[in-house]
């Protein structure tokens, strides 16, 4: 990242922590508030933007199928939790001076640090994908074991003395894993809004620097003095940029209803454009910038695509992955030059092999930014084949996932039947033979017969993706949706 645009951002960040010190180093004057009913209320509306937000961004991250989405959710339900009992734990509101309100309030920024950690670790690391596969139980079981642990610390106080997370040199050690951890955050959640520019991306950096100065003026600052109250207040300020920055990436045009409604609708394209997220819109019109054909033959995949899957039994899991990374499969071509992308004649071997790196280039975009395992296999390996000749990784048979294989043959018989600058379209006729005859060279052969099974049976499989998409008006299309 080059420093200086990341300057402005470290400034704002590190204001607040500046009027601290002027407040710590006599500057201003540093007056003692000792007011229990106003820490309450503030507490309790960061906890109730926390909850609010990690409810918001958990049924998101389910919705658009993103790991990272739902790590967010979870580090708020913690931030929430935590911090509800740093309220409740107020000393002579409701409990006698204690040792659960700091407790509370360390574990708080300690649990939600490590949930913004992951959420910011590419998709296929080992210890996401073992994660993952328990997306749907982890935030119950996590808000679970939570509110136990709250329970208990609320109602034996006394055992909060077994954990001293506020006792020197514990908290110092606790600071420096924290403030590493966010600064890894930053810098990779940084590195993605300079590429893609999306609200949540910077709204997360802020959330995570606001982070670590709370920490620091919660063990530097003197307990209700004016100076350590401004931790309290700056991550209610943290909470407020999260929610603006998801409301700018996932509250435009009812996107979350249309996607329920996708997955009740008949209509190809209404399932196709319902399951896009603002992400995979931004990232399919970046392409369309590249190549108006690349956009128009994404469409068209994912909805060939989708009836095959249909056809195969496939389970509405793996539908929505299928949708999401056919979408996406040809995004690495973001990287490719125009002059060889857009070549009208024959490629040379050097440009071929340019052009042959786009499965990886889409690949590693998309693991940094949260896209999950199933949707990587199509981005990485659609261009695989049966008998392991294909590339970027020589992958043969049913080494191949299974999402890839379906995508492959919507891809061959797309390119197949469209027009190009450069040749007119195969009749379907003529792509129907030719995936006949790559039948265990290029192809799973199961999917060719189901692919071959189905158009035979409903001739509007491939007839209706090409009469409503005009590889024109693509963006019209999407900013309809």
């Amino acid at each position: 990242m080059k420093k200086s645009h990341f300057i402005p951002h470290f400034l704002i960040i590190a204001f607040p922590y500046l009027i601290f010190e002027c407040f710590r180093l006599g500057i201003f004057q540093d007056k003692s508030i000792g007011t229990p009913i106003e820490h309450f209320y503030v507490v309790s509306i960061v906890a109730l933007f926390a909850m609010g937000i990690a409810i918001a961004v958990g049924i998101a991250g389910y919705r658009v199928r993103n790991i990272k989405i739902g790590f967010l959710s979870l580090s708020f339900i913690s931030l929430a939790e935590m911090f509800s009992v740093h309220g409740l734990s107020t000393p002579e509101f409701l409990l006698n001076t204690n040792h659960l309100m700091g407790a509370a309030a360390q574990l708080s920024m300690l649990l939600a640090t490590i949930w913004l950690w992951l959420s910011s670790l590419p998709t296929d690391h080992k210890f996401i994908s073992v994660l993952s596969k328990f997306q749907r139980s982890l935030i119950p079981i996590w808000t679970l074991m939570l509110a136990v642990f709250s329970g208990t610390g609320w109602f034996f106080p006394h055992l909060v003395h077994f954990i001293p997370l506020t006792v020197q040199p514990i908290n110092y050690f606790i600071t420096f894993i924290l403030l590493g951890l966010n600064g890894i955050t930053m810098y990779r959640y940084y590195q993605s809004y300079r590429f893609s520019r999306f609200p949540l991306q910077i709204a997360i950096v802020y959330s995570s620097g606001w982070i670590s100065i709370s920490q620091l003026i919660m063990i530097g600052g003197q307990p209700w003095n004016i100076s350590w109250w401004i931790y309290h207040y700056l991550l209610l300020a943290s909470m407020i940029v999260m929610l603006a920055g998801l409301i700018k990436q996932y509250g435009v045009k009812g996107n979350l209803a249309a996607g329920v409604r996708a997955l009740f609708t008949n209509d190809p394209f209404e399932r196709v454009t319902g399951s896009m997220s603002p992400s995979v819109k931004s990232l399919i019109l970046a392409t369309e910038k590249k190549d108006s054909y690349t956009a128009g033959h994404t469409f068209r995949v994912t909805m060939y695509a989708l009836n095959l899957a249909d056809e195969l039994r496939l389970k509405p899991d793996q539908l929505r992955a299928l949708a999401q990374g056919t979408l996406l499969h040809d995004v690495g071509k973001v990287e490719i030059p125009d002059s060889i992308l857009n070549k009208p004649g024959k490629l040379t071997l050097g440009e071929r092999k340019i052009i042959e790196e786009h499965p990886i280039v889409g690949y590693e975009l998309c693991r940094e930014l949260g896209i999950m395992k199933e949707e990587l296999g199509i981005i990485r390996s659609h261009h695989e084949k049966w008998d392991g000749s294909g590339y970027p990784d020589q992958l043969s048979g049913k080494d191949i996932p299974m999402l890839a294989r379906i995508t492959a043959v919507a891809d061959v018989y797309d390119a197949l039947t469209s027009d190009r600058a450069y040749r007119k379209g195969w009749e379907h006729g003529k792509a129907i033979e030719f995936l006949i005859e790559q039948k265990e060279k290029h192809f799973d052969p199961v999917c060719v017969d189901a692919w071959i099974n189905l158009c035979e049976r409903n001739p509007e499989v491939y007839l209706y993706p090409t009469k409503k998409i005009n590889e024109q008006t693509t963006s019209e299309l999407i900013s309809t949706f």
